[in-house]
C-alpha cells in the first residue's frame, strides 16, 4: 500500500519559516519524480515546487528564493522549506509522487498526500 504522509504545517507568523516534511512508503521511493502542490481557498492546486529523480529542483517563479525542495532517498523523504511566509502562502500543501524523472512530463502524479494546513497569520 503506498502511502504519503505529509507533516510540518501549522500556524505561523508572517515572516516565519516552515519545514515540511512528506514520507513516503510502499514506492520504491528513488525512482519517483517528487512533487510539493498547494491549494489556496477558492484557488486550484498549484505545483509550488518540484524535484526529479536525479535531484534538480524547480520552482514557481514568483517563489523562487524561498522556497526550497529537497529529497532523502534512504529516509524516502522529501522537504519543502519555506521562508519569510506571508498570507498568499495559506494553503494546504500537498505531496504528489509520479513514476517518471520528472513530475512535470506527467498527465497527472500517480500518488498523493493528505495535505498539510499552512495558515500565515499575526
Amino acid at each position: 500500500q503506498v502511502q504519503l504522509v505529509e507533516s510540518g504545517g501549522g500556524l505561523v507568523q508572517p515572516g516565519g519559516s516552515l519545514r515540511l516534511s512528506c514520507a513516503a512508503s510502499g514506492i520504491i521511493f528513488s525512482i519517483y519524480a517528487m512533487g510539493w502542490y498547494r491549494q489556496a481557498p477558492g484557488k486550484q492546486r498549484e505545483l509550488v515546487a518540484h524535484i526529479t529523480t536525479g535531484s534538480s529542483t524547480r520552482y514557481e517563479d514568483s517563489l523562487k528564493g524561498r522556497f526550497t525542495i529537497s529529497r532523502d532517498n534512504v529516509k524516502k523523504t522529501v522537504y519543502l522549506q519555506i521562508d519569510s511566509l506571508n498570507a498568499e502562502d495559506t494553503a494546504v500543501y500537498y505531496c504528489a509522487a509520479a513514476l517518471s524523472s520528472d513530475i512535470t512530463r506527467v498527465v497527472r502524479p500517480d500518488y498523493w498526500g493528505q495535505g498539510t494546513q499552512v495558515t500565515v497569520s499575526s
